[in-house]
């Protein structure tokens, strides 16, 4: 996850970072046989303690250099990806989010069903990138979004986030909040990201065209076609966010969603996921740790919480035989030795994809809720990795000129309908 949200896309990233190589061919070894490896991930959330594993790793396996560098937040990552590529600047490991990456990079995914993560990871996370046999990714961890929201405020307002079933229940706890924001100290209820495309165009969207596409990532790989059957509730519950957020919307980034107006108490509910809880605990540790909750959006009379492989290791099979090695061997270290496993748990704040780990460990109450969710099947698909290539931002752009009255939302969805058809011609 997908993910990932605050960074500004730069030279220096497209580039890479000092000390980065080129190319896997010319990841040469050095010092006395040690092998240089490189890896482009999209998570900024974890980015501090993804590189403490890895220096942990160095300094158990002398013989290999790591050199990490992570795109992500208001960068965007597919594209910078493609450029990486496209520059020559090829990294040993990447990060790949669905059918569509898989299309796109094929010819450079080594197979990994033969190592030993491929053995641990939980039922069903490899259908999605598995091709002719070959296991072309290892998940990254599970993840879950929805509504994430601050408990003191709504204890104080008289809200309950259980009972909050449907779109109307969640206007009425939004309406119920707004006449007390004074009072609660909030500046809105809502912050909504609409300058990030990717928070109403693809996870947002996902909610309400997963049950349209019946929860199969298949299906929604080979629709020729999006009818949004239930585009009437998106609307609703994209005003209804409009309307109770901190304004203008489309100035709102990530950092400030979840940074600058949540986790210092300032609006009520974000739509986010579990990976925002090593910012928020960063920032207030006594919020974070007992003061969030997390629900579903509901859509269609139900409350199912969108729970998925946001992304997936894959190794570059360009790279020369040793680097793949080595890249193999810290993917496996990562996911199935007892260190790996601890900073996964503790560090990472993931929900694991794997089997082996004690789910009593997992850190936040964001993911263990997610966790819940996930252990009594109450979930939807992440049906937008399989989206058309670039559907997903081509919808966001649409919905920021819906969100400053520049289209009425049935120019919106039938401009977004014709690109879906145009993409998949």
């Amino acid at each position: 996850m997908w993910n990932k949200k605050s960074l500004l896309l730069s030279s220096v990233l497209l580039l890479g970072l000092a000390g980065c190589s080129t190319s896997p061919s010319n990841q040469e070894e050095t010092k006395e046989g040690q092998v240089n490896i490189s890896i482009y991930q999209g998570k900024v959330e974890f980015k501090k303690q993804f590189e403490e594993l890895t220096a942990q790793y160095e300094a158990e396996h002398p013989d290999v250099n790591i050199s990490v560098e992570t795109v992500g937040g208001g960068s965007d990552y597919a594209g910078t990806l493609k450029a990486k590529f496209a520059s020559n600047a090829e990294p040993t490991i990447f990060t790949l989010a669905g059918q569509v990456d898989i299309d796109q990079y094929r010819d450079r995914l080594a197979d990994l069903s033969g190592i030993k993560g491929a053995e641990f990871a939980l039922a069903g996370t490899l259908d999605g990138v598995t091709r002719d046999g070959e296991v072309l990714g290892m998940p990254v961890n599970l993840e879950g979004y929805g509504l994430i929201y601050n408990k003191n405020v709504f204890e104080k307002a008289g809200v309950d986030a259980a009972s909050i079933k449907t779109m109307a229940d969640l206007r009425k706890a939004a309406e119920t909040i707004d006449a007390k924001k004074a009072e609660l100290g909030l500046e809105a209820v809502f912050a909504l990201a609409g300058k990030e495309k990717w928070v109403p165009g693809n996870h947002g969207s996902n909610v309400f065209l997963a049950p349209e596409f019946n929860n199969d990532i298949f299906t929604t790989y080979e629709a020729k076609e999006v009818a949004f059957k239930f585009g009437n509730e998106f609307k609703e519950y994209l005003d209804l966010q409009n309307e109770y957020s901190v304004q203008p919307v489309n100035n709102l980034d990530y950092s400030q969603q979840v940074e600058q107006l949540f986790s210092t108490g300032r609006v009520a509910i974000i739509q986010q996921g579990n990976w925002i809880y090593p910012t928020v605990d960063g920032m207030d540790p006594e919020l974070a740790q007992s003061g969030i909750g997390i629900m579903p959006i509901p859509v269609n009379g139900e409350t199912k919480m969108p729970v998925g492989v946001p992304s997936y290791y894959a190794v570059n099979k360009k790279a020369d035989d040793k680097q793949q090695q080595v890249a193999k061997d810290f993917i496996d270290w990562m996911y199935t030795s007892e260190e790996g496993k601890k900073a996964v748990l503790s560090e990472f704040k993931f929900i694991p994809a794997y089997e082996g780990y004690d789910a009593a460990g997992i850190a936040d109450p964001l993911s263990q809720e997610i966790y819940k969710y996930s252990q009594e099947g109450n979930t939807s698909a992440w049906v937008f990795p399989n989206y058309p290539v670039g559907w997903s931002d081509l919808l966001g752009a649409k919905l920021q000129k819906y969100f400053a009255g520049e289209a009425s939302w049935d120019e919106t969805i039938k401009s977004a309908q014709d690109e879906w058809a145009k993409l998949r011609q």
